[in-house]
């Protein structure tokens, strides 16, 4: 990741006519965000030819997060992630509590995981309606513990907006019982700047130093969303659209969403040392392209103009 004090150190390129006078407030949140953007993560679904997309489009070395689907199994998962790993990425999959069946399948998981460089997972609860031996994430993460913490880092879910099926009560006591196994969050999607920097520091209130991964979409609009539909299967489709209402509600919109902009108002909180994040996590829902593109964009006005002109 870029390191900060160098990018502010370093010579401006010359200001595009009209650009405002840039605070020094603004250079600092400008630098925060050049930094988030040089290593972001890409979440992908392991959906048929997921990685000839990440291949094609995104360089080696950059991390790529698999989800996990209830439709296709963990063994979708575990596949695609052996794959991209092959190919030189940076893998963190999904291994989500609810799929897993009992500790041998686990075992199995880690051993396999492990055997191609997967340094990292992320575990949710999952979706499955029916669990195994990890009714939730903290059953799980305790039973990684047992293996040894096998993984260097492990993320858990974290929630800006309230969840759709569970009380806000139960997700901070949750992400309380879970911080202690985990290393890193990962927070959901959401669309309101002003409620991520409320809840990011409430969440520090309360004693949890975990750092963020801020998840966000990238460049997605309507058709993007009903071809991601397709291809993750309609029992899959419906519990995204349940789990993501708000996000799917407000990118349908007319007035859209723009990323640029939310992470424009968000930028000077992501520069405070106390709020602890780690770096963007991108929700792709396999437009890997365009996410990428994106990124670019967004890098290459900053350097023309800083976080005060996006």
């Amino acid at each position: 990741m870029r390191n900060m004090q160098q990018y502010l150190q370093s010579p401006r390129p010359s200001r595009r006519r009209g650009a405002r006078r840039q605070t020094p407030e603004g250079r600092v949140a400008a630098a925060a965000l050049a930094a988030l953007l040089d290593q972001p993560r890409f979440e992908v679904l392991p959906t048929a030819g997921v990685a000839d997309l990440v291949a094609q489009h995104l360089p080696t070395g950059r991390t790529v997060t698999v989800t996990a689907s209830p439709t296709r199994g963990l063994e979708a998962t575990v596949r695609l992630s052996e794959q991209l790993a092959g190919l030189g990425f940076e893998v963190v999959p999904h291994v989500a509590a609810r799929m897993v069946t009992d500790a041998a399948e686990l075992a199995e998981i880690v051993a396999r995981l492990r055997a191609v460089g997967v340094e990292g997972i992320f575990v949710p609860s999952g979706d499955a309606a029916q669990a195994g031996s990890y009714p939730d994430a903290v059953s799980l993460l305790r039973a990684l513990d047992d293996l040894g913490r096998p993984f260097t880092s492990v993320g858990i879910t974290a929630y800006p907006e309230s969840h759709p099926t569970i009380s806000d009560d139960l997700t901070v006591q949750s992400m309380w019982d879970k911080h202690r196994h985990a290393t890193e969050m990962v927070s959901n999607m959401t669309f309101d700047p002003h409620l991520v920097e409320d809840w990011l520091a409430q969440v520090r209130r309360r004693g949890v130093t975990l750092p963020l991964w801020l998840g966000l979409p990238g460049p997605v609009g309507t058709a993007q969303l009903l071809g991601v539909a397709t291809r993750i299967g309609v029992g899959d489709s419906a519990r995204f659209l349940i789990k993501h209402h708000r996000s799917v509600a407000r990118l349908l919109r007319p007035d859209g969403f723009s990323t640029d902009t939310f992470l424009d108002r968000l930028a000077p909180a992501l520069a405070r040392d106390e709020s602890r994040i780690a770096g963007l996590h991108l929700f792709t829902f396999n437009q890997v392209a365009e996410t990428e593109s994106w990124r670019k964009r967004l890098q290459d006005r900053l350097a023309e103009g800083g976080v005060d002109d996006l």
